[in-house]
């Protein structure tokens, strides 16, 4: 998500008249787009603000900026730690960017408010030419689970206008984007006039040239027949579903407010697996909760091998103000919460290593996205179920095409294949991105 507004915040200040640099030094304007919904994250940006703030003595005319979730949820407490910024700039004033940087001088420039009615639908982002690319659905939630920032820092649920959506999506396909992730904090709760998400997936899958389709982070609650259906019907969206459960107790899932049991919970996760085939599941795992016991926690550990999800984000919980579970305080030790994390993440690579190795000798289609980050001669791609493929190099094989690969072996986290056909897309040459 901090990617798809990063292009956006990008394609206004290019409409301003302003021009990218790799080079920091060379910078008239430096911006840093945040995340705030993890404690680590905020300690990260702080950080990088030291080192932005040497760079900016060197450079006193270079401004400085902060924006996103953390300028919106800590404003004044990142200020008086970096009172060398700028400019700070919340989640929906991303619009008023090159006046805000127009008037920032001895004093910065801030804009927070929040504004029901911004979704940037006018605006087509700055993409980097790339086989994949992120349209933002719908902003904001509606949800207010006890733990999360969210909607206090991203606001209240709009959707994307489904027209302005789908003249991006054809944008995109009309410069060789083979696949389109649609985004969103609860992105299956997604309406706009009488088109929910499962009709958006449909309009989506009908542009020509778009060959993948994927989406997230759906809302179990938001997960109704007709987004089931769509995902079973439409062979251009991809059989995989991440689908976070948070804890595998009922007693901390309603004190999350997460509007589902977790038997509830797993009857969906049998729908979807009876209604697509092959179908990958991930989710997303809080450890150490306010008043989460050894019970709670051994039924976290119990969900996760009933449903052996294929790959999982693990995180230990953290107090974050203005949530509905601040005033609780924390119950569990941070020693606690690391033992507890380590054991889920030690049951989880477990069961990907596990999911993996029954792989091993088929084939799958992969979208080529380009080298390996590592191993030399190897390209890397992902399957419709999302686990990363790697496979060696090849003249005849270029970024966006389509391969067959058989799995030769596996770990954990990735796939080691060779190719048993090339060329399964027909090759398109991409377009200049606007």
């Amino acid at each position: 998500m901090n990617i798809a507004d990063s292009q956006t915040v990008t394609a206004i200040l290019r409409h301003a008249g302003y021009t990218t640099t790799d080079n920091a030094a060379e910078a008239d304007v430096i911006l840093l787009n945040t995340c705030a919904i993890r404690e680590h994250a905020e300690e990260r940006v702080l950080g990088r603000l030291s080192d932005l703030a040497r760079l900016k003595r060197l450079h006193p005319e270079q401004k400085l900026g902060l924006l996103g979730c953390m300028a919106q949820h800590n404003r004044a407490a990142l200020m008086k730690k970096a009172p060398w910024l700028d400019l700070v700039a919340g989640p929906d004033s991303y619009r008023r960017l090159p006046e805000l940087l127009a008037s920032a001088s001895f004093d910065p420039a801030v804009d927070v408010r929040l504004d029901r009615t911004e979704s940037y639908a006018d605006i087509s982002p700055a993409y980097e030419n790339s086989v994949r690319a992120y349209v933002t659905a719908m902003r904001g939630c509606d949800k207010f689970c006890a733990f999360c920032v969210v909607p206090y820092v991203r606001g209240r649920e709009r959707s994307v206008p489904a027209g302005d959506l789908l003249r991006e999506v054809h944008q995109l396909a009309a410069c060789g984007v083979k696949e389109i992730v649609l985004l969103g904090q609860t992105v299956n709760a997604y309406r706009y006039e009488q088109v929910g998400f499962g009709e958006l997936l449909r309009k989506v899958a009908a542009v020509d040239g778009i060959e993948r389709i994927r989406f997230t982070s759906p809302h179990p609650s938001d997960m109704t027949s007709d987004v089931v259906e769509a995902m079973a019907d439409e062979p251009k969206v991809q059989p995989y579903v991440h689908l976070p459960v948070q804890s595998g107790s009922d007693r901390i899932l309603a004190a999350m407010g997460r509007g589902y049991t977790t038997d509830e919970y797993l009857r969906l996760v049998e729908r979807l697996r009876s209604a697509i085939p092959n179908l990958a599941l991930s989710t997303d795992i809080i450890v150490g909760f306010h008043s989460e016991d050894e019970r709670d926690f051994a039924a976290t550990r119990l969900l996760m091998r009933t449903v052996g999800y294929d790959s999982a984000f693990m995180f230990k919980y953290s107090v974050r103000q203005h949530t509905t579970a601040f005033k609780l305080g924390d119950t569990v030790s941070d020693m606690e919460k690391s033992r507890r994390l380590t054991e889920v993440i030690a049951i989880q690579e477990a069961i990907s290593l596990e999911r993996n190795r029954a792989l091993v000798g088929r084939e799958f289609p992969v979208l080529v996205e380009g080298p390996a980050r590592r191993g030399q001669g190897m390209l890397v791609g992902k399957t419709p179920q999302f686990k990363t493929a790697l496979f060696p190099a090849a003249p005849s094989i270029r970024q966006g095409d389509t391969v067959r690969a058989r799995v030769d072996s596996c770990t954990a986290h990735s796939l080691v294949c060779s190719i048993a056909v090339t060329n399964l897309s027909e090759r398109q040459p991409p377009q200049t991105l606007p």
